[in-house]
């Protein structure tokens, strides 16, 4: 995954918000509209939760139902926390050069 990418961030996000709870394709969209006050369209996000699910990281909690819920797998729990880490040590790097003018 690059930072530079978008499709990658957007994945990085989304695979965050389902490793702390399960949620829907909208329950994504709505709290990444509360966060950029713009809300993506869905077809923006499930192509982001279809590659998630192929890598194995999140699967969906009950493929029944009306709403598919999805639940980050223990290996997407490991991947949220090294994405984690990698963004924030490029952050802190990053972070560095904005307080040296």
């Amino acid at each position: 995954m690059t930072c530079c990418d978008m499709k990658g961030f957007l994945s990085f996000l989304v695979l965050r918000f389902i490793s702390h709870k399960e949620m829907s394709g909208e329950d994504i969209r709505k709290e990444l509209e509360k966060r950029k006050g713009t809300k993506p369209s869905p077809g923006t996000i499930y192509p982001v939760l279809k590659h998630l699910q192929e890598q194995g990281f999140i699967e969906p909690v009950d493929a029944k139902a009306k709403e598919k819920k999805y639940r980050a797998t223990a290996a997407g729990k490991k991947e949220a926390k090294e994405s984690t880490k990698k963004f924030i040590s490029l952050f802190c790097c990053m972070g560095d050069e904005f307080h040296h003018h």
